[in-house]
């Protein structure tokens, strides 16, 4: 299977699976497909030579973690970590599709929903756990609700903690990561975490200019 980026390149991703009719046998296929996630390292980080990079799932898991601590009485916990779990699901079949790809919005959102169907439908047999994730996950995509637009915001958090910490530990810039997310947080806890965040960021890089 291949994606056509906008700039004509390709690029290939692995065959989806073919069930193999044994729900048995198809639940496993999708218990070992979710191992990708925990092995797969976040594009972003390893296009900048970032040494051993965060997964995908570390990614998630922290997000879940950041959900946990919302203090907004309007929103669904639960829910929200379990979207954060599953935000990146399809990840584990297209991998991590970088914005330096350039392949079309529509098309990542099709080869993420293909990837969806076949785990929803052919390794778990639309069973009510896998209409459960799918919901999830369609919901986070069409971003309406209040959870979905948390849980962006929680993704765009997560991304600007990150590269602080990469910039901590290896002394690089990584200021791209921070202006393509602390500008668009929308909730008011979540952007009072990223106006934290950018004042530890720049009292840490002027006690480095003062040791220079």
């Amino acid at each position: 299977m291949q994606a056509k980026s906008s700039t004509g390149s390709t690029r290939t991703f692995p065959p989806l699976y073919v069930p193999a009719g044994d729900t048995v046998k198809d639940r496993l296929a999708f218990i070992h497909i979710l191992e990708r996630l925990k092995t797969q390292k976040r594009t972003g980080w390893v296009d900048h030579k970032i040494p051993n990079p965060e997964s995908i799932s570390d990614h998630m898991y922290r997000m879940a973690m950041f959900a946990m601590l919302s203090e907004d009485p309007k929103l669904d916990i639960s829910k929200c970590v379990m979207m954060a779990l599953v935000h990146d699901l399809a990840e584990a079949q297209v991998g991590d599709i970088a914005p330096r790809e350039n392949i079309p919005k529509a098309e990542k959102h099709r080869l993420e929903a293909e990837a969806m169907h076949n785990f929803v439908q052919d390794m778990l047999h639309d069973c009510p756990a896998a209409q459960r994730i799918n919901s999830l996950w369609l919901e986070y995509e069409e971003g309406q609700t209040s959870e979905a637009k948390f849980v962006k915001d929680l993704d765009r958090f997560e991304m600007a903690s990150q590269a602080h910490e990469y910039e901590k530990a290896h002394d690089v810039s990584l200021q791209g990561f921070f202006d393509s997310s602390i500008p668009k947080l929308q909730h008011p806890q979540v952007r009072s975490w990223g106006e934290d965040l950018l004042i530890e960021r720049e009292s840490l890089r002027q006690e480095r200019r003062k040791e220079q």
